[in-house]
């Protein structure tokens, strides 16, 4: 049984990760820096413990400092939230030699997909389509010739990488020594990591991805896909559930693969599998495996009734999966808005004191977030603030329920990025969903 989770993060999920454990009866710890002393997360757990100062790796990032807190204050288990220490395995590794229940899966299962080469690898045996891929060890004649065999345009993606960085789209062999040089050094100092490959680039995808759930006894089942199309910088902006441009036919299939690859892996936790979904030939590609909750997690909570983090948990206790695949119905449909504290024009982050917060409500309408008025945002963390979830009967009225909700949000004292999500829920091309990931470039 679990007691005590520590809370690994910080913000929003560390709010709603707490919300979980309070109703399974399971006391909280929350762990947070000098910076966020004053954040709702730090309030809310029934215990809180500064970990140190502001930078993250002298805090969230700090191994010791987080173990440390973990056994002062006698947390039997650890829940680490997305990003930070979520798919470190490493750190999960450290975690069971301590003697503490890491909620997420094993730490060779966290290593192995979280490599997107080796991940890759993996799911082209469990028989997933995936692009083709040549790893850079260095910029020479036979890479060339390779490159020349694939075909411009193409993607350099770091291997460990994540959220857009050690990414970039390449056209011709112009100046591709010193491209690779610098994405070489953005990869080592973001994931420790400087190992790049390249794919074939897609010109015109969708981002779709399928939420697993697998236990330690063998069960695993689907909750359907989201689409997170809308991006920019290869950061997701708007999610929805289900996607509306997959015929029944592809839905089955892609949610199958899913299932597949998880099965292969004996996946024993919550997670997502992603995939590109090519508009121009009706095809998808596996793209990489998320072993932690994300942050779009609501949208698929929102269209089952699934709690997700409620079964991470509980999947970490040992229990068998309490749902079987029949037991899955989908109602529905639900879209998520990223509210993030950042100037509008050149999309840099905007830390300081919010004057005024007010958040939207009424029927189908969730906000998870963790500010209130007078908070200060720190300027050291992403700029997410805050997410609205909207729920209706189908997607034109979950549209129409979304901007009656971020027109009601109040944020000032600080920029947003509220009427993005206005500009963007208005759009013709978004209310027909005839776009694909540039979307935002061309509105």
């Amino acid at each position: 049984m679990i007691k005590k989770v520590l809370i690994a993060n910080r913000g929003e999920i560390a709010v709603r990760v707490i919300r979980s454990c309070q109703e399974l009866d399971i006391d909280t710890v929350s762990i947070y820096s000098t910076a966020d002393e004053n954040s709702l997360h730090a309030k809310v757990a029934d215990e809180s413990v500064c970990i140190g100062p502001p930078a993250a790796t002298k805090s969230y990032l700090n191994y010791q400092a987080v173990l440390t807190a973990a056994e002062i204050t006698g947390a039997d288990s650890i829940h680490p939230g997305y990003g930070f220490l979520s798919e470190n395995s490493e750190f999960a590794q450290m975690c069971f030699d301590c003697g503490i229940n890491f909620i997420g899966p094993s730490p060779e299962i966290i290593k192995k997909m979280g490599n997107k080469i080796e991940s890759k690898e993996i799911a082209k045996l469990a028989h997933l389509p995936v692009l083709d891929s040549i790893t850079i060890n260095e910029v020479n004649s036979e890479l060339k010739e390779k490159i020349n065999e694939m075909g411009f345009p193409i993607l350099i993606k770091a291997a460990s990488g994540g959220g857009g960085r050690g990414m970039q789209i390449i056209r011709s062999f112009e100046g591709l020594e010193d491209i690779v040089k610098r994405l070489k050094q953005e990869s080592k100092l973001a994931f420790g990591d400087d190992t790049l490959f390249v794919e074939k680039y897609i010109e015109n995808p969708r981002h779709i991805e399928v939420q697993i759930v697998g236990d330690k006894h063998g069960n695993l089942i689907h909750l359907g896909e989201r689409d997170c199309t809308v991006q920019r910088n290869y950061q997701k902006v708007i999610e929805e559930a289900p996607s509306q441009i997959l015929s029944a036919k592809e839905r089955k299939t892609i949610c199958e693969a899913a299932v597949n690859l998880g099965k292969y892996i004996n996946y024993d936790s919550v997670g997502t599998v992603e995939f590109l979904y090519d508009l121009d030939e009706k095809k998808f590609y596996f793209i990489e495996m998320n072993t932690r909750i994300q942050v779009e997690h609501p949208v698929t909570e929102m269209i089952t009734g699934v709690d997700l983090v409620a079964l991470q948990i509980e999947i970490a206790m040992n229990k068998k999966l309490s749902y079987s695949q029949s037991d899955i119905s989908f109602n529905g449909h639900s879209i998520e808005c990223r509210i993030n504290a950042e100037d509008p024009d050149t999309f840099m982050p905007s830390p300081g004191e919010i004057v005024h917060y007010h958040r939207p409500g009424g029927l189908g309408v969730r906000v998870d977030d963790f500010i209130y008025t007078g908070y200060k945002i720190p300027h050291c963390y992403d700029s997410m603030v805050s997410k609205v979830i909207a729920h209706s009967d189908n997607r034109e009225k979950c549209i129409k329920k979304m901007q009656r909700a971020v027109s009601e949000m109040i944020l000032s004292g600080i920029k947003s990025n509220i009427d993005l999500h206005k500009k963007v829920l208005s759009n013709k091309e978004f209310h027909s969903g005839n776009y694909s990931t540039k979307f935002l470039k061309l509105i």
